[in-house]
């Protein structure tokens, strides 16, 4: 599994999944099938994003000074229209467009079987989750001082995300609407 998948899945005893299922009502399988499905997606954007000249220091500012991990530790606030309103700031950074989070949806519902439309409500929460998560991987590194702080194990764990034909259809995406 995914490190950042697993972070947001196992955060507050799984309590971050249940509080976004029960606001977009979902059953706890339709929730994971989404989060499998959009998770990848959005670590596909920042990967791209990060490869960018000054992309990986901006994902660290972010990181570190935008207290993202309070949505993990916290699953009431995912429920917040804080949340939906940071995540679409969030996206607006990682997909670039409402053509690619549309997009995003759209392939997320086809695998899911999940509407598009709550799809696309979900992803600026989710997007809020996966920062947390890449916040909370932040953090540890930089409390360890492993010699894969910082750039380097962000670098790494955004390059575990392959979950095959999604984090493609999502780099071909963000190619095409953003070149």
């Amino acid at each position: 599994m995914n490190p950042i998948l697993d972070t947001i899945m196992n955060a507050a005893g799984g309590g971050a999944v249940q509080q976004i299922g029960q606001r977009f009502g979902l059953s706890p399988e339709q929730t994971s099938s989404a989060l499998d499905q959009l998770v990848p997606a959005l670590m596909a954007g920042l990967q791209r994003n990060t490869s960018q000249e000054g992309g990986m220091s901006a994902l660290l500012g972010a990181l570190n000074s935008g207290g993202h991990s309070q949505y993990l530790d916290n699953p009431e606030l995912l429920g917040q229209q804080t949340a939906t309103e940071d995540g679409n700031s969030i996206l607006s950074h990682i997909l670039g467009s409402k053509d690619v989070s549309r997009a995003v949806a759209g392939q997320a519902a086809e695998q899911t079987g999940i509407g598009a439309d709550t799809l696309k409500q979900m992803l600026p929460v989710v997007a809020t989750m996966v920062m947390g998560g890449l916040s909370k991987h932040n953090a540890t590194a930089t409390a360890q001082d492993t010699s894969m702080g910082g750039g380097s194990l962000i670098s790494s764990l955004l390059g575990q995300n392959h979950n095959g034909s999604m984090a493609e259809t999502v780099v071909g995406l963000l190619g095409r609407f953003l070149s």
